[in-house]
């Protein structure tokens, strides 16, 4: 009798979107597509993901305002998921542990910069959404010793913003070296800068919130924010500190000139356009200082989220299924996101 042959074992997929070549997020560079399931690596975690924030960061991967490291990059840092299977040797977490994966991914550990504590320095890191897979997917992989557990009180569509727009934002905040019961303008106002504003009013900070969005404006105002004015408007108080998050260079000088002497101007992104050539008497005699703010800590994330869980935070989020993160990011680059968009990949 005759042998029947072996059926091929079917590798299990699941649906991803990748950056193809990157262009203006109107033409097409973010394509769904689907991949094989990865498996966790020692001392990894995967996590069935449940929800994945869309950050700024990754329309500037898909516009190519940031290089990718390689071709078919899937995005998203921001990730809240459930553990669902652990690689060797991985034992912080327990299967079906509620987790975030954020934009930090992996540090050398023994560079001179993270032997001094400064491990979002480090000369060899790794990233996620960047150089490792993100969270545009419906599982991802992260090294257990970079996965945070989650603060209770926030769902998962609330959780995951929380994981990149607070980071970034609480170690800027901290980079402008607001003094207590400062005076504190914030330039541009999305995401993270909502987050951002609320963790000041609450540690007593006057805030004057600047911004081209009218809606943007409005819920800087709900929030409890002093004042609001355009982008390129003066506050109506000199500033102690400043946080620029939109990635608009020609804000540099404005937000500078707006600053007290000694006041100090934190830039947030990871992309800024051109700065014009500034004046060293109108923008920085008087000992103003201008300083950026580069990926973060662990233990950035560790306080972010610790603080979150005692303020608590109100976070604006509008949702998205994973069919349509093309239309969220799209969105996003038109400014048509109030808050944060977040993707709703899977729920229990």
């Amino acid at each position: 009798m005759a042998l029947r042959p072996m059926a091929a074992r079917e590798i299990p997929t699941m649906r991803v979107w990748v950056v193809d070549d990157p262009a203006p997020i109107e033409s097409g560079s973010l394509v769904a597509t689907s991949r094989a399931i990865p498996e966790p690596a020692d001392r990894e975690v995967r996590v069935r993901v449940l929800t994945s924030g869309v950050c700024r960061t990754d329309l500037h991967l898909a516009e190519g305002d940031l290089a990718p490291v390689h071709r078919h990059t899937v995005p998203g840092h921001e990730i809240v998921g459930v553990v669902d299977a652990l690689g060797r040797k991985a034992d912080r977490f327990s299967l079906g542990d509620r987790v975030g994966i954020a934009w930090l991914a992996q540090t050398c550990g023994d560079c001179r910069f993270c032997r001094r504590g400064a491990e979002n320095l480090c000369l060899d890191p790794r990233f996620t959404g960047w150089d490792r897979d993100g969270g545009y997917a419906e599982y991802a992989t992260a090294h257990e010793d970079f996965v945070y557990a989650l603060p209770v009180g926030y769902d998962d569509a609330h959780a995951a913003p929380l994981l990149c727009s607070g980071i970034i934002g609480y170690r800027a905040l901290r980079r402008s070296r607001l003094p207590p019961g400062g005076r504190l303008g914030v330039y541009g106002f999305g995401a993270s800068a909502h987050l951002t504003a609320q963790i000041a009013l609450s540690e007593g900070a006057r805030v004057h919130v600047l911004t081209r969005s009218a809606g943007a404006r409005q819920l800087a105002l709900e929030l409890g924010c002093h004042s609001v004015g355009g982008a390129f408007d003066e506050p109506p108080e000199l500033l102690d500190s400043a946080v620029l998050f939109a990635p608009v260079g020609t804000l540099v000088p404005v937000a500078l000139e707006a600053l007290d002497r000694g006041g100090t101007l934190a830039i947030a992104g990871i992309h800024l356009s051109d700065i014009p050539v500034l004046d060293y008497d109108r923008h920085l005699f008087r000992e103003r200082t201008v300083t950026s703010t580069t990926a973060n800590t662990r233990r950035d994330g560790e306080e972010l989220l610790a603080l979150a869980a005692r303020i608590p935070l109100r976070i604006e989020v509008t949702e998205y299924s994973l069919d349509r993160a093309d239309e969220a990011l799209r969105d996003l680059a038109a400014d048509r996101v109030n808050g944060a968009a977040v993707l709703r990949v899977s729920g229990d």
